[in-house]
């Protein structure tokens, strides 16, 4: 069954974002919701794509355990049967899609870390030789394996607005810490060296991906929401990378190229066509296979 949209009136829902519904358990934990949506362009379809929510809290939760050493995360649980029974009751949407979280004070920057060049980077990169303003070696072409692995934040926007990027620098301003600036970006930079070395093992690029990050109660950093999926990531299959083009993906690249097909205006909310839905599950799901070795039943 699709999830566009959970619908829990026994739980406070503190907001919808562009795929998770987040909803208040009590004052120290929240439940975070995949639903099936799919957004690209910051612009959410109209239809889902079923079970994606699914294969999302999957990945997420694989990443979750195999980065745990790196950096401490929010997870309470992900075992429905040991959430409370004000979530139980609602079995039958939440199942396999929701975790149980810590609260935390979530930093308002997404942390995104990039090594390879690509999307908007690539964009910038052929306008000024930058990447976040940040100068970069000439002569590079498009999909190639960045020099060094490179930090590149930007705002949190709301929702139908575009996420900005800026250079590492603004972040403290944003922040007011330069400590705090500079323990994101580790965190970051080594969160995806770790699992993008292990991904490259099992046959995957992990072009570049976004993090967030919070506080907990003693101010440590941790790592929140979902994390490397491919909702969050640009994955490739490395046996068909080559530099110098644009790369197939596991990812919704596949719904971007659509749109961009299209001429879509990147405002106008749409419905996406049968194939291009069933072939982004498809992706998803290969990507999961790949990664773990299991396979994933929705």
């Amino acid at each position: 069954m699709a999830l566009l949209s959970s619908e829990c009136p026994d739980l406070k829902l503190i907001a919808r974002g562009k795929v998770r519904d987040l909803y208040e358990v009590d004052e120290k934990s929240l439940l975070f919701v995949a639903t099936d949506r799919i957004s690209a362009f910051d612009v959410i379809m109209t239809n889902p794509i079923p079970g994606k929510g699914k294969v999302l809290t999957q990945v997420s939760l694989f990443w979750f355990d195999l980065l745990k050493d790196v950096l401490p995360n929010h997870l309470i649980t992900a075992d429905f049967d040991k959430m409370p029974a004000n979530i139980q009751k609602y079995r039958d949407q939440l199942e396999g899609r929701s975790i149980l979280v810590k609260k935390m004070r979530v930093l308002p920057i997404e942390a995104i870390v990039r090594g390879y060049i690509t999307g908007s980077g690539w964009a910038e990169y052929k306008k000024k030789g930058t990447i976040c303003d940040i100068e970069l070696p000439k002569g590079l072409v498009e999909s190639q394996k960045l020099p060094t692995v490179l930090f590149t934040p930007s705002t949190k926007a709301e929702i139908g607005d575009h996420d900005e990027n800026i250079h590492p620098s603004k972040m403290v301003e944003i922040l007011g810490s330069q400590e705090l600036a500079d323990k994101i970006t580790n965190a970051a930079i080594a969160l995806y060296t770790k699992a993008s070395e292990y991904a490259a093992k099992k046959g995957i690029i992990i072009a570049d991906t976004k993090f967030e990050f919070g506080l907990d109660e003693n101010d440590n950093l941790v790592v929140v929401d979902e994390v490397l999926t491919p909702d969050s990531s640009r994955f490739w299959p490395a046996s068909k990378y080559e530099a110098g083009r644009g790369q197939e993906s596991f990812d919704k690249q596949f719904v971007r190229n659509y749109l961009e097909s299209i001429g879509f205006d990147k405002k106008t909310s749409i419905e996406l066509p049968a194939d291009v839905i069933s072939n982004t599950l498809e992706k998803y799901k290969e990507a999961y296979h790949m990664l773990t070795d299991q396979k994933i039943v929705l």
